[in-house]
């Protein structure tokens, strides 16, 4: 039976689109990447005091500072771009645990990007502590929002919490030097029982269930809050309050080093993010509490492993890999 040559034969596949389509700019810019740009934040914030307290030269870290809040400035641009072209982004990300995670740090980064602002022009300073304190009590309700429409699987109490719930505590760094310290007493005083009603529940889910492999770098973020409480602690003169903080972030950060192959036993994801900015708040409370021996190790150790990983989440979204992996939203 022969064809008829005028008859169509199927089609199998639809053709390819030619040329590709290409998303806006910034369309599908990820959250995932601000943990580390937040480890960096509080790297230079480290690395300044380090400078201080040893008494050396702090050209490098100005320059330091003024690299990262480039880095800064350009992510967070990045994402406002984003939602600007469909706010409803932020509530898509907050769904997930990356994007959660990545959006209570760019709030909290803002809180920083202050405290390095403050060595350089404290007016300035003060106006980014305002808008972050504005912008952290914004998340902190959507997250809200966001955890009572999810499943009761998705309400799970996570480390992230700390960071959308306990990073008004940044601020409170940069309040003290910039003289507002009954605003940095005020955050203290609320944020604390937070954190302890976090660490509690934590440890509790943990002692009933052991997390899934993926998640478990989140636990480092457990260390930001001691290390926080007793920065802030040491600027307002609470010595005693201040030396408990840190025996508690040493006890958190020895447990930490003493399970570190099990943490990282999935191997590198973007959510190694979450080591970089404990790390290095630990490092400044050191510094800020005069366990200055303690705090340069801290600080030279973290100067070779907060970049490194840094590098690599940014690397993975300049590559596109980051949005796909963490499911970022589209605009």
């Amino acid at each position: 039976m022969s064809r008829d040559p005028n008859q169509r034969r199927p089609k199998m596949f639809p053709p390819p689109e030619f040329p590709p389509r290409k998303l806006p700019l910034f369309a599908r810019m990820p959250p995932a990447v601000f943990p580390v740009v937040l480890g960096m934040l509080g790297l230079a914030l480290a690395l300044k005091r380090a400078s201080i307290v040893a008494q050396v030269p702090e050209g490098l870290a100005d320059l330091v500072m003024g690299l990262v809040a480039g880095l800064w400035l350009f992510c967070t641009l990045a994402y406002a771009i984003k939602i600007a072209r469909r706010p409803g982004v932020v509530t898509e990300d907050l769904r997930i645990l990356p994007g959660r995670a990545g959006l209570a740090a760019a709030t909290v980064g803002a809180l920083a990007f202050a405290a390095m602002l403050g060595f350089f022009a404290p007016q300035a300073a003060k106006g980014v502590l305002v808008l972050g304190l504005v912008l952290q009590g914004a998340l902190a309700l959507l997250m809200v929002r966001s955890l009572l429409a999810a499943p009761p699987e998705g309400r799970d109490v996570t480390p992230v919490w700390h960071l959308a719930f306990v990073g008004f505590i940044v601020g409170a760094l940069a309040a003290v030097p910039l003289g507002w310290e009954g605003l940095a007493l005020i955050i203290l005083w609320t944020t604390m029982p937070v954190a302890v009603g976090i660490w509690g529940v934590s440890l509790w889910q943990l002692a009933l269930r052991i997390p899934p492999a993926p998640l478990r770098p989140l636990l480092a973020i457990h260390l930001a809050p001691a290390s926080l409480f007793a920065s802030v602690a040491g600027l307002l003169g609470m010595t005693f309050l201040a030396q408990a903080m840190v025996v508690l972030a040493f006890a958190i950060a020895i447990a930490l080093l003493v399970v570190h192959r099990w943490i990282g036993q999935a191997g590198f994801t973007p959510l190694w993010g979450a080591f970089t900015f404990p790390a290095a708040a630990f490092a400044s409370a050191l510094l800020i509490n005069g366990w200055v021996m303690g705090g340069v190790l801290v600080t030279v150790l973290t100067l070779g492993a907060i970049p490194a990983i840094a590098l690599r989440v940014l690397r993975m979204w300049t590559a596109g890999t980051l949005a796909s992996k963490t499911n970022a939203a589209t605009a």
